[in-house]
């Protein structure tokens, strides 16, 4: 990542963590969508370049909308220090690399952290069992200084639907439907190869 777009990243980061969860992308009704904490996996037929060849953790869904991140578009790679320096977090002795992402098109000044379930604070919602959400900068601390959450994913951005947008896009088969397995979430290699497991997962033959 080069000094230029890191120096953005970092001030953007810093504005967005301290958003309070919930603030976007909340969806009236999405604790009874079958498709909270599931994937959407693109098509092979979906040719949108904000979408082509992704994988949607999807974080809401309900009758005024939905809302997910794009988990498989990689923006860049750096020093987790580095990163808590430029918010003005004590970082001597922190080691180890952060890896950032593009969480979809829509309002790509907002931030927001996917980790395992061993992490709170004031602005955490629980999407699964599995994963939550959130968005308070002293995650960058915890990860840090505590090891937790032990997995993660930073992305900016996110992916929104208005109402029955979504189930129209569903319809014409833009998107196939897998688990939203933690393990590929948070791993699952490059962003072609998560892809490409996330379509396996939804029974679709490579």
């Amino acid at each position: 990542m080069s000094g230029r777009v890191r120096r953005g990243v970092l001030l953007v980061l810093a504005i967005l963590l301290a958003v309070p969860a919930g603030r976007a992308g909340a969806v009236e009704g999405a604790d009874d969508s079958p498709l909270k904490g599931c994937f959407l996996v693109a098509a092979p037929g979906l040719v949108d370049p904000n979408f082509a060849r992704t994988v949607v953790y999807m974080v809401d869904h309900g009758p005024s909308g939905a809302f997910g991140l794009v988990v498989n578009r990689r923006l860049g790679e750096g020093p987790l220090g580095k990163l808590m320096a430029g918010f003005g977090l004590p970082a001597e002795g922190v080691e180890g690399e952060i890896v950032l992402h593009g969480g979809g098109p829509v309002q790509a000044e907002l931030g927001f952290v996917l980790h395992s379930p061993d992490y709170r604070d004031q602005t955490t919602r629980e999407v699964s069992p599995t994963v939550s959400l959130s968005t308070d900068i002293s995650v960058l601390t915890a990860i840090a200084r505590e090891g937790r959450p032990a997995r993660y994913l930073f992305a900016f951005g996110y992916a929104g639907w208005g109402p029955g947008q979504l189930e129209q896009e569903l319809a014409r088969k833009d998107w196939l439907v897998a688990p939203g397995d933690a393990a590929l979430l948070f791993g699952g290699g490059s962003d072609a190869e998560k892809w490409m497991k996330a379509r396996q997962a939804a029974g679709v033959t490579l």
